[in-house]
């Protein structure tokens, strides 16, 4: 299964055309595109992942390229559902920071307001 290049993620920093060691990443009219006939994969080579994906600073940029239809269908389905749930891990963080921050804010005034009774 070759990667492709999201172009509405990609930001044209070329990395990927630096780090990809088949050179199958490709510019054509400005749009970077990965050649299926030459990316491997990085499979062969001294690195373990693809390094399109791992070079890439969107992280979502680079994603790989579904050989069927249901391959594909899945694979979007599970991106949307992991969204989808960062979102309660997002709101989850946001009370956590929110509530020890409050607790400080209340810690502080404890002693303002012992003394204030003394």
């Amino acid at each position: 299964m070759a990667y492709k290049i999201l172009t509405s993620q990609c930001i044209s920093c070329n990395l990927c055309l630096t780090v990809c060691p088949t050179n199958a990443v490709k510019v054509i009219d400005g749009q970077h595109w990965i050649d299926p006939e030459l990316c491997t994969n990085c499979v062969g080579s001294i690195h373990t992942v693809p390094q399109c994906k791992a070079g890439c600073p969107t992280c979502d940029g680079c994603v790989k390229q579904p050989s069927d239809y249901w391959e594909g269908w899945f694979a979007n389905y599970n991106r949307v559902v992991a969204k989808l749930t960062n979102k309660q891990d997002y709101w989850e963080r946001w009370f956590n920071c929110y509530s020890q921050k409050y607790s400080e804010q209340l810690q502080k005034r404890q002693p303002q307001k012992m003394a204030a009774e003394a």
